[in-house]
């Protein structure tokens, strides 16, 4: 027997489609088409996939081409971009058909089942409806003809004033761009005020470069059997302004929070991350230039659909309605279409895709209103993104030479990229989303570039080139700032380098309290350059080397070897000064290519840490023995992460074991085992772990985290996360108490960064402080200004006390006091 039609059905919701499959299958009765599904996210998200409607297609034809059914609104998108992923002979046997879903997938089954060409078969379910709609004539629920999918001559002209301050920016035009696209009519706007052009309404970046500011008047003419509904409809969203609330308009945060302390001010830029040059590259296979454009477009379309997600989670509909923006631009047919058009005429996708972004942007920024000349930002934004894609360059490593000067305004940064961002250019960073403890956060102190975190997405619709202040400090931050604040800003960031200035010169002394206790301040690092960079600051240790950065990213395990010329190397900097090796502190956020893990609900409460290490006794060995043979000629601490019960510690303290003996040698003299406390229960078991460890050393980042039930990096609840909670300082006080003095105890969270926080740590036993290189001057210069009494009496309140917000009140009233002395 022939091939038959295959059928793809395109569905926002997997359970409705696979029910529609099998209601469709019992209406035939021996030989069945295939139906293949593309629905859902997953079993319970809802949403459609232009990779999954490709493989479905791929699957579903078996020779005699494919019929596509969708449901409504990204369904459709999601297929027409899925059709630019395919090659051109599959293309050709592929028909997206406009029929209802249900009714069409029945009709469709039955023709296609019964040997009916894929156009016949399109054609029955572009019928289907034609029963009922006879059946319902009479009865007042179709008065007038069936809707035709080829426009009648029929054109309505309304018209609206706009009412935004900003104009008809993107959020408004990207409104407009739903309703057309979800409608089977023409759609075209102009600007009347300014007397130009008509521009296509399904066409994000032609509405955009109407220029139609406050005021203006917008005409619309609409053609199609559905025209009125659809200039009502169009004229009620505008005399509603497009749904918008006043916060929309305005680009503040809704719960900015501290990331990285200091202040950064300068002119808003989106973007610096570098890209490789842009060829005028020619092209004799337009196809395979199409196709692999078609790749750039849904890898980046994926990308952005997964922002859109987290933010419509974590900060409502109205937030997420900024990244559809950036969705709309992907999908603009008018962009398309020129682009095509170029790759026709012989131009590779990369020039390509660029001429015609450039375009765009150029004629954006050519507009009069500042607020709309700066959705430039937006066009440039998507188009470096789909240029790193196809130039092979998606992780932009570097901030560019020459790149201006400014405060970096992103949805969120990676580790990769915070390690590129060049801090005498970078003067801040505000991030829509993020957590204070988010590894890039971590990265970003380390680095010293003030940072705000949690801002909300509305940041990323402040114009390019606007002045913006950042208080990475207390966490907030001022839109073009007026004179006053501006100069208040600028005041605390001379008072702030001035106390630098001053603490820099004693970096190097030992820091003690004024009644005469020491405490160690050392650094966390994950580089030799940290290293270096420790040394100079005046490290008494290393408090913590962030092993797993040797271990991410490569294809195999470093070797025995390689690990132990690398902390040699690290050793080499402190001038004989302790390192703390931390073991590999891999899984959950940091997976390992060479060790797949099968999927996990809550990777963060899964196998990581230990447990993974654990799981692969050989790789944890390994480690250990590189570690031991630093170790016989360094002073060297090992450092076990993760630790929730002494069966682990005694576990891994076997496997060190096991690793002196293979190196065939006594265990060396200064060797020191510790366990990283970061689960409250091993907080609350210290007495227990005491006897077994000659250190602890507190994360508070982690155990944050799993205290407050807070994920690090999730903007929705890092309000949440907030170590100085009094729950999380019980914890802290449980392991100094547990320690009782016979083990030291320190703290290598970013909690110990915090220069008010030393009085508060001090006063609970804490005895050493490990921190980001940077700032090691200014916390020994704050632990020299305490009173180790005074400090423990502070610590008692801060226990009692009943949130982090009194905690702060505690500190800023403590340190009032000290500035009065």
């Amino acid at each position: 027997m022939s091939a038959v039609v295959g059928i793809v059905v395109v569905c926002h919701s997997r359970a409705l489609a696979r029910a529609a499959v099998a209601l469709a299958q019992e209406m035939v009765h021996g030989t069945q088409a295939r139906i293949i599904t593309a629905a859902g996210l997953d079993d319970t998200t809802s949403g459609t996939d232009a990779a999954q409607v490709v493989h479905a297609i791929t699957a579903a034809d078996t020779g005699a081409g494919v019929v596509v059914l969708m449901d409504l609104g990204s369904a459709v998108l999601s297929a027409q971009l899925a059709l630019d992923l395919l090659d051109e002979d599959a293309r050709a046997r592929v028909v997206l058909c406009p029929a209802p879903l249900l009714e069409g997938l029945l009709v469709a089954a039955v023709a296609a089942a019964g040997g009916a060409t894929r156009q016949d078969v399109a054609a029955e379910a572009a019928g289907a409806l034609a029963g009922k709609t006879e059946l319902l004539a009479g009865v007042g629920v179709a008065d007038h003809p069936p809707d035709e999918w080829v426009p009648t001559a029929r054109e309505l002209v309304g018209a609206f004033t706009v009412l935004s301050p900003h104009g008809l920016h993107v959020r408004p035009a990207a409104r407009i761009v739903h309703e057309v696209r979800t409608r089977r009519q023409r759609v075209q706007l102009r600007n009347r005020t300014t007397g130009s052009a008509w521009v296509p309404a399904s066409s994000l970046s032609k509405i955009t470069t109407l220029g139609a500011l406050r005021g203006h008047d917008v005409e619309i003419r609409v053609r199609g059997d559905q025209a009125r509904e659809t200039l009502e409809r169009l004229l009620s969203l505008a005399a509603r302004g497009f749904d918008e609330t006043p916060d929309d308009d305005v680009a503040v945060g809704r719960s900015p929070l501290p990331a990285s302390p200091g202040i950064g001010i300068g002119p808003a830029r989106h973007w610096w991350l570098a890209l490789p040059d842009v060829p005028d590259a020619r092209t004799d296979d337009p196809a395979a230039e199409s196709r692999r454009l078609g790749e750039a477009l849904a890898a980046v379309h994926d990308d952005l659909r997964r922002v859109r997600a987290r933010a419509a989670r974590e900060l409502g509909d109205a937030a997420a309605a900024i990244i559809d923006a950036h969705l709309l631009l992907l999908e603009d047919p008018a962009l398309r279409a020129e682009v095509h058009s170029l790759i026709a005429g012989g131009r590779a996708a990369a020039p390509a895709w660029s001429g015609a972004l450039t375009r765009v942007a150029e004629e954006l920024a050519a507009i009069g209103d500042p607020y709309l000349r700066g959705r430039a930002a937006d066009v440039r934004a998507v188009c470096d993104q789909v240029l790193r894609e196809l130039l092979g360059a998606a992780g932009g490593t570097a901030t560019p030479v020459g790149a201006p000067v400014g405060v970096l305004i992103r949805a969120d940064l990676t580790p990769a990229e915070v390690a590129g961002l060049d801090p005498a250019r970078v003067t801040a960073v505000l991030l829509a989303f993020g957590s204070p403890t988010a590894h890039s956060a971590v990265l970003l102190r380390a680095k010293g570039i003030p940072a705000v975190v949690a801002a909300g997405p509305a940041v990323l619709d402040i114009a390019e080139g606007t002045p913006v202040a950042v208080d990475g400090t207390r966490g907030g931050f001022v839109i073009d700032p007026p004179a006053d604040v501006l100069e208040a800003f600028r005041a605390r960031a001379t008072a702030a380098l001035q106390r630098a200035r001053h603490a820099r010169p004693h970096a190097a002394a030992p820091a003690a309290t004024s009644d005469g206790v020491r405490v160690l301040v050392g650094a966390n690092i994950s580089t030799e350059q940290d290293a270096h960079v420790a040394a100079e600051h005046g490290a008494d240790l290393v408090g913590l080397v962030r092993t797993e950065l040797l271990f991410l990213g490569r294809p195999q395990a470093p070797g025995v070897e390689e690990q132990e010329a690398v902390y040699r190397a690290v050793a080499g900097h402190l001038g004989g000064r302790r390192i703390t090796l931390r073991t590999l502190d891999a899984g959950g956020d940091k997976p390992l290519s060479y060790l797949p893990m099968p999927p996990q609900a809550n990777p963060f409460l899964g196998v990581r840490g230990i447990r993974l290490s654990l799981a692969r006794p050989s790789l944890l060995t390994d480690q250990l023995l590189a570690m031991v043979r630093v170790a016989r000629d360094l002073p060297v601490s090992v450092m076990f992460p993760m630790i929730s019960t002494l069966d682990e510690l005694r576990r891994a303290r076997s496997l060190l074991d096991d690793a002196i003996d293979r190196d065939g040698r006594a265990r060396p003299a200064g060797l020191r085992v510790g366990i990283m406390v970061e689960v409250p229960a091993a907080a609350l078991k210290a007495s227990a772990f005491t006897p077994h460890v000659d250190f602890f050393s507190i994360g508070t980042n982690d155990l944050t985290q799993y205290a407050l039930a807070a994920e690090r990096g999730n903007a929705a609840v890092a309000e949440l996360g907030d170590p100085l909670d009094p729950g999380v300082l019980r914890l802290v006080d449980a392991v100094c108490k547990g320690a009782a003095g016979r083990v030291p105890v320190a703290v290598c969270g970013e909690m110990a960064a915090a220069e008010r926080a030393a009085a508060l740590l001090v006063g609970l036993g804490v005895r050493e402080l490990s921190v980001v290189p940077t700032v090691i001057p200014a916390v020994k210069q704050a632990v020299r200004a305490l009173n180790s009494a005074a400090a423990a009496e502070l610590g008692a309140l801060a226990l009692d006390a009943d949130s982090a917000s009194a905690v702060r009140d505690l500190l800023a009233l403590a340190a009032g006091s000290a500035g009065a002395r």
